[in-house]
């Protein structure tokens, strides 16, 4: 069933790029962004995550934490972050249970037939853990409204 707005936020909890557990649960109080991507190293991604990186300031200023999640390994995302100088954590998904929590998860990717990929999606939880936007994008070559994004934190 997918996510509505207004309602709570799935907790997530999952392992970031230095083997560190990291819970939604432990930001209430801070704005969080939560991009769902397909594939490290693929070029949509790299885009995507790299503009975030870009315009990392403006997440800063409205007290926004960005967490990317998709489902390679810790240690292919690990590689990704160091090779694109990220400075926001990224989280493996490598079981799908948060893709799934929050409708983000191809059963069968478009292209190659993989199994368990997640979808591109980005989603805003306010600093009371309510779902103020939820956005996937039809296709995994689709990149996030960050316009929208944005908007939304600048009312939060």
């Amino acid at each position: 069933m997918a996510l509505q707005i207004g309602q709570t936020a799935p907790v997530i909890n999952l392992y970031d790029t230095e083997k560190n557990k990291v819970s939604t649960a432990d930001y209430i109080g801070k704005n969080l962004v939560i991009l769902f991507f397909p594939n490290a190293f693929s070029s949509i991604c790299t885009k995507e995550l790299c503009s975030v990186r870009d315009n990392i300031s403006f997440y800063e200023n409205v007290d926004a934490c960005v967490f990317g999640i998709s489902g390679d390994s810790l240690f292919s995302l690990g590689k990704f972050k160091e090779d694109q100088q990220l400075s926001f954590p990224l989280l493996s998904d490598y079981n799908n249970t948060a893709s799934r929590d929050y409708d983000a998860l191809y059963e069968v990717f478009p292209a190659f037939e993989m199994e368990g990929v997640s979808k591109r999606a980005a989603f805003v939880v306010d600093k009371k853990g309510v779902l103020q936007y939820a956005e996937i994008c039809a296709s995994p070559g689709d990149i996030p409204n960050f316009e929208a994004i944005q908007k939304v934190l600048a009312t939060i």
